[in-house]
């Protein structure tokens, strides 16, 4: 067996798992840095599950290899892997005690220390005083508790963590989010979380890779993602954009000089993620201002004027609106609660600028609604 040992890299080389003519994952290829908290993320059908699957030995790639450091695993039986695997389900023993299922992996692999090693591991996350408990004794969160210390008491050196908070309700989720990376930072395992939650994998991860169609469509730590998206598929499955279609005209210095249906706009080039004449411009819904229809705004800021709000949504941190513009296509915009004023209504005239900063340019050939999930079709500029 495969000892756990620190310092090593989990390495996928031209992984790629067909399911008869369906390739589920293609051709990927990916490093994930020992003692890192590395996320996977996107919709279901993306592949992500199945390469988790394919790392933990559940499933044989079709083709590539996996390696963890030195050690080639891609056809090792996954109990000679040095990986654990928490799933969503915890997949506790209901009649061993709290105790016994931390202890179960070092039983069979004959540990010494186990009492040591297991009250280390309870400690880890906050459960010392519950050993003598039954899994149905505990809450949802403190059984997704149990799974974890079961999983990292036997030092592997590749956690995989399986939607491990699918289960949970949000408040409770968003405390485990934390209480994770927290167990990641002081253990320092490498962890490699499979999720379709952006949150989930912004809060956790030290890099995020969004998977779509059995590829990675772009790679990168949460702020880089969020706003340096290189793709349609990514500016939308990661956070909520507008895309608005542009047309360079020229370029000032830095900026690229933009026409959105007769209004002259600006973007950084370093921010250009295409080199066509059209584009798709994106700016996140949290960085426009949403103003008067006759709003002065400072001479270098973007603006686009004769906006009209069709909905309003208050949701206690901002308010979210919608704007329809004069060629048609609704942008959101989320104003941040700073005062007590009331909320704009439907049918108020509104205009809407940034910081020419705030701006990021696709290839105009994408579709603007790439990785949106949508009940009915919504109009693109």
């Amino acid at each position: 067996m495969v000892e756990a040992t620190g310092g090593r890299d989990l390495r996928l080389e031209h992984v790629t798992k067909r399911f008869g003519t369906f390739a589920a994952v293609d051709d990927l290829s990916l490093t994930i840095p020992s003692g890192s908290f590395f996320a996977l993320l996107g919709p279901s059908g993306c592949g992500k599950t199945t390469t988790l699957r394919m790392v933990a030995g559940l499933e044989e790639p079709t083709a590539g290899t996996i390696h963890i450091g030195t050690d080639d695993v891609t056809y090792a039986k996954p109990y000679k892997r040095p990986v654990n695997t928490v799933f969503q389900s915890y997949a506790l023993f209901p009649h061993l005690d709290i105790f016994e299922n931390v202890a179960f992996g070092l039983r069979r692999r004959g540990a010494k220390q186990i009492k040591q090693e297991v009250e280390k591991a309870l400690e880890l996350v906050e459960l010392g005083g519950l050993a003598k408990r039954k899994p149905a004794q505990l809450s949802g969160g403190q059984q997704q508790r149990v799974a974890l210390a079961r999983a990292i008491v036997n030092r592997p050196a590749v956690l995989l963590l399986d939607e491990p908070l699918g289960a949970l309700d949000l408040k409770l989720r968003r405390q485990m989010q934390i209480e994770l990376k927290r167990i990641q930072t002081e253990v320092g395992l490498t962890f490699v979380h499979v999720t379709h939650d952006q949150e989930e994998a912004m809060t956790m991860a030290d890099t995020i890779a969004v998977m779509n169609s059995g590829h990675i469509e772009q790679l990168g730590n949460p702020t880089q993602l969020y706003e340096s998206p290189n793709t349609a598929y990514v500016a939308n499955f990661l956070g909520q954009s507008n895309l608005i279609r542009a047309t360079v005209v020229g370029t000032s210095g830095d900026d690229l000089l933009l026409d959105v249906h007769g209004s002259r706009l600006a973007a950084p080039v370093s921010r250009r993620a295409s080199g066509d004449k059209e584009l798709l411009i994106g700016v996140r819904p949290e960085k426009i201002h949403l103003g008067a229809p006759d709003e002065v705004v400072p001479d270098n800021h973007n603006v686009l004027r004769d906006g009209v709000v069709t909905d309003a949504s208050f949701t206690g941190v901002s308010t979210q609106y919608l704007v329809r513009l004069p060629w048609d296509q609704e942008v959101m915009v989320f104003v941040q609660n700073l005062g007590v004023g009331g909320v704009l209504v439907p049918g108020t005239k509104v205009s809407l600028s940034w910081n020419p900063a705030h701006t990021f340019a696709l290839d105009g050939s994408e579709d603007a609604l790439a990785g949106v999930q949508l009940e009915e079709p919504v109009s693109v500029g």
